[in-house]
Parts: structure tokens; sequence; C-alpha cells
């Protein structure tokens, strides 16, 4: 018996379409995939709760909204291959094994990326594969991608994650001029070398650190 199933269905009726979000896909995984075991048991209670969560080495499991509206941004279909940086606790990379065909996700932090394997596993959320490499530089070895997911603000846009998009692939990523505070965009592949971008509001996420983000 799942005793977070209530929590999870008030999370999506309140947080995600009571603020307006309509993917029932997007929906569907967020009801599904059980945030509580992408925190400490301390926090557990929390998980489901309008707000990021501390996972440890100065990271946060993102706001579920934030994660919903992402994962809506990006409009998989469940054949596309993805690519996520910034694994931190894995829980968005959970929810997007739901939407598409294949994951691949890369974390910077080794314990980060072991931890979020390790629960991945368990769950047994399929395909995705986790790396612990320096994400700015994304995963050349899988490209090109459906779509690009980064779960931390960037300083600029990395002009390689954009040239590892298949054309008409999507990059949704938070980018400011602040380690704090950025704007939520969505950059579309039209060809080799145009590229359309969407804001979508302001955002806060952590730092995207590395060699094309911010230094540590």
């Amino acid at each position: 018996m799942d005793r977070f199933a209530d929590a999870r269905e008030e999370m999506v009726s309140r947080q995600l379409e009571g603020r307006g979000l309509r993917d029932k896909r997007v929906l569907a995984a967020m009801r599904k995939v059980p945030r509580h075991r992408f925190v400490s048991k301390k926090l557990s209670e929390h998980a489901y709760r309008d707000m990021p969560l501390t996972i440890g080495h100065y990271q946060s499991i993102s706001q579920p909204y934030m994660v919903a509206l992402m994962c809506e941004l990006l409009e998989l279909s469940a054949t596309d291959t993805v690519l996520e940086v910034g694994t931190g606790s894995g829980y968005a990379a959970a929810v997007l094994s739901e939407l598409c065909g294949h994951v691949v996700t890369v974390e910077r932090i080794s314990e980060l990326a072991k931890n979020a394997r390790d629960v991945l596993g368990v769950l047994e959320c399929n395909p995705v594969e986790v790396h612990c490499i320096d994400g700015t530089i994304g995963f050349p070895d899988r490209s090109p991608y459906d779509a690009i997911l980064v779960s931390a603000g960037a300083p600029a846009v990395p002009e390689v994650l954009k040239h590892q998009l298949k054309s008409g692939g999507r990059l949704v990523i938070p980018v400011g001029n602040s380690r704090m505070n950025q704007d939520l965009l969505r950059i579309r592949r039209i060809s080799e070398q145009k590229f359309e971008t969407e804001s979508h509001g302001g955002v806060a996420f952590v730092p995207l650190v590395g060699e094309d983000g911010w230094s540590d």
C-alpha cells in the first residue's frame, strides 16, 4: 500500500492542474513517480509540498511544479531520446522516463550520481543511464537528442548543448546573469544554425557549474 498516493494526487490537483498545466502524460507521470523515494527519510513527509528540498552537497530536488512545467515545455513523445543535465536526486529523470523512450542524465557530483542510479534502479525506471561528468558539455556519445532538460541555472546557454539537438529539438534551460535568479528559456532548433528562443518566466535554480557554466 502506498501511503503517499493521496498526497501525490493532491499535489497534481492543487500544484499542477491548479496552475494551468494540462499535458495529460506529464500529469500521469507526476502521479506515478514516488517523489518521497528521492529525498532522505527525514524529509519524506514533506516530499509532496510545493517547494524544493535539500539533497545535500548544496543541491536540491526541484519544486514539483517546476519539474512538471519543464517536462511539459519539452513536448515529449514516447520515442524521444532525452538528455538531462543535472541529475541531482534522479527525480526528474524518473519523470522523464515515463514520457520518452530513453533518458541520458549527467551529474558532476559522484555521490549524487551513485544515489540517483541506485534509486532509479530499484524503481526500475528504464531505460535511464546515469553518467558522472561535467554536464555543461552535454553527452555527445548519444547525440543528437530530441530534447535536453537542464536542471540548473546557467550564466548563458551552452552552445555545445544547442548543437547536440536534432532539427526540431527542444532545449529547456534556466539562464541568468545571477547565480540565484534566471529566466526559463525554451530553445528550438529550426535548422543547422537557426534557433528560436522563448521565455517562460522567472525561476531560481542552483548554479550550473562546469566548463561552460559557473565556476565552482
